[in-house]
């Protein structure tokens, strides 16, 4: 078996690329991988085993056909991770959005169909379901995007769709709540408010925090992409929630607990523009159809979470430099 993992050397990839590689996933234990990554500020070569056997890693872009169709004969199976997803950042620049998540995604469905990719995952957002006042979404929901990045998600699953329909692809695609975990960027709430609390900075909340999340550890989101990946029917798009609601005052409050900190460290800024008030996941067809449940409580995650980011400095304050540089 041989996967390629697009975006494999970002945050949520390069979890799941370390878990494949270490057996965590029973029937995949002597997969081959192959990364392709173009890594931009957001990928990093240090969150990967890159001296591991099974695996090959391959500097690329994703929008570049000629190297897809030069690069997927011989896989079985395609991730496809690799996007922009920064909602702060596609404010100022969705045209990148646009190229990366739209254009991208495109590249590499085209490029699985010519070479006879046997499966494809794309993972997307709740994001691209807009906001909700009460209840939560379905798979079956209208997309409704309310920021560049959400906008470019919701083409790419779009073009997802239409090379199923279009042309059999054999895809499916996942939804997913907030992520949360060990080597996340610092430009997203958890890892930021961590690393300035750590660092003896003040943390910038959105408004008047009220805004209201689900929260999923990268573990658990992990696992239910490969139950996806083995399980899951062509066509098919799946919800992955963390079956809790937290507001970014809560989690604030948390993180200041679990830092040794108080209300003093936060510093309130202008809400952002187009800031989606909540969401809420339905992931009851994953749970009844393929069987997945989350492992990880969001306290035990958060406070690994904290634990990790304070065990190493190294990591994130080379991020916190370079970005400082830019």
């Amino acid at each position: 078996m041989r996967i390629l993992v697009t975006g494999g050397a970002g945050f949520i990839g390069s979890h799941y690329v370390r878990t494949l590689l270490a057996g965590g996933y029973p029937g995949y234990e002597d997969t081959r991988v192959t990364v392709l990554d173009k890594l931009t500020y957001a990928g990093h070569l240090s969150n990967l085993p890159t001296d591991h056997p099974r695996l090959d890693f391959v500097r690329g872009d994703i929008c570049d056909l000629p190297l897809l169709l030069d690069l997927l004969p011989g896989h079985d199976a395609v991730v496809h991770f690799a996007a922009e997803s920064h909602v702060d950042r596609s404010i100022e620049a969705a045209a990148d959005f646009v190229r990366t998540n739209v254009g991208g995604t495109q590249s590499v469905l085209e490029a699985c169909l010519r070479t006879g990719i046997e499966r494809v995952v794309h993972v997307s957002t709740d994001e691209v379901y807009g906001s909700i006042a009460e209840g939560s979404w379905t798979e079956t929901w209208p997309l409704e995007p309310n920021t560049p990045y959400a906008a470019s998600k919701a083409g790419s699953d779009l073009v997802a769709r239409s090379y199923v329909r279009t042309h059999g692809l054999d895809l499916s695609i996942t939804r997913c709540s907030n992520n949360y975990g060990p080597y996340q960027h610092p430009e997203k709430l958890i890892p930021l408010f961590i690393t300035n609390l750590l660092a003896g900075e003040t943390v910038p909340l959105y408004g008047d925090g009220g805004n209201i999340r689900e929260w999923l550890h990268v573990d658990d989101h992990c696992r239910a992409i490969h139950t996806v990946l083995t399980l899951g029917r062509a066509g098919e798009i799946y919800n992955i929630g963390g079956g809790n609601e937290q507001t970014n005052r809560q989690i604030t409050d948390r993180l200041l607990e679990l830092c040794g900190a108080d209300a003093s460290m936060i510093r309130w800024v202008a809400d952002r523009k187009g800031h989606d008030l909540r969401y809420s996941i339905d992931e009851s067809k994953i749970r009844e159809e393929l069987g997945y449940t989350p492992h990880i409580s969001f306290e035990e995650g958060l406070r690994s979470t904290v634990a990790w980011y304070r065990d190493n400095p190294g990591w994130w304050k080379s991020i916190k430099h370079e970005q400082a540089a830019a």
